[in-house]
């Protein structure tokens, strides 16, 4: 299966049936790496950059919008999240990738062999994916069909896949059914990430994301929070807890110092996720 969370990979399972077909899946797939290296871009500077009609430019963007990799507003196609819309999972794979697994890492201390945990469809959390098997067995709750893939085959993990509606965006299952199921579950940690942190109190800009998470973390024994440092300089619009409330804050060593004092200081359990070398 394609790796969806690399985006020089995307497309690759498309293949061409002739030159032409070829050199479009070529174009499409450099438009959405200039895309996510820019974060946005003006569709008339496709048509300069790539050389293409206007009419081109807007058809492969449509496309690579139909995919949930981008959103396209006004004549610009955007991959970065703004305080009301999330970006796609493709994009914020790609964004702190180094300071995700640092913090996944640290995360790692707060499971024990034999529990059961919510893993929710976060690219933070998705970091924890590789480093479950030293603690096995588990059994793994998820609505996100990346990690569901990442967990199918991996010896002693019980995984148990919620269902629902189908996202495309963030390649994960909300709606109602999806919460259902959580809610006739309990686990022992529930794992999450969100979008932002404004005032010490976490924010996300999808409803819907903040409906599933909820019922995650009320679902859960214990809450963990993974954030990077980027979190504390970002917006969105729905608000889902206060720092206070989860059992364990977890953010990596870029996290400003006055951050860190304050949200000490209101008795927040915070952990500093360290680098391979801080660790060694």
């Amino acid at each position: 299966m394609t790796d969806k969370t690399s985006p020089v990979s995307f497309l690759q399972d498309e293949l061409p049936s002739d030159s032409r077909h070829s050199r479009q899946i070529a174009r499409r797939q450099m438009i959405a790496e200039a895309v996510m290296a820019e974060g946005s871009m003006r569709i008339e500077d496709l048509t300069e950059r790539f050389g293409i009609s206007l009419m081109t430019a807007h058809r492969d963007v449509d496309e690579l919008v139909s995919r949930g990799l981008f959103r396209k507003t006004r004549g610009i196609v955007s991959a970065a999240a703004t305080s009301l819309i999330e970006s796609s999972d493709v994009y914020r794979a790609n964004r702190q990738a180094s300071e995700k697994k640092t913090i996944a890492a640290a995360a790692m201390q707060f499971i024990e062999p034999g529990q059961a945990i919510f893993l929710d469809d976060s690219t933070t959390v998705l970091q924890m994916a590789s480093q479950l098997p030293a603690k096995v067995p588990l059994t793994a709750i998820t609505n996100s069909l990346t990690l569901m893939n990442a967990l199918k085959d991996m010896h002693d993990v019980t995984l148990l896949a919620l269902g629902g509606q189908y996202y495309n965006w963030c390649n994960a299952f909300m709606g109602r059914m999806t919460i259902n199921e959580i809610n006739r579950l309990r686990a022992d940690v529930t794992f999450i990430s969100m979008s932002a942190i404004i005032d010490d109190v976490v924010f996300h800009q999808s409803p819907e994301i903040v409906d599933i998470k909820r019922a995650m973390f009320e679902s859960g024994a214990k809450r963990i929070l993974l954030m990077d440092h980027t979190k504390f300089e970002r917006r969105a619009l729905h608000s889902f807890a206060h720092l206070s409330e989860f059992d364990v804050v977890i953010v990596d060593e870029k996290t400003p110092a006055a951050h860190l004092e304050r949200m000490r200081n209101k008795n927040i359990n915070v952990v500093v996720a360290k680098g391979d070398k801080e660790r060694s």
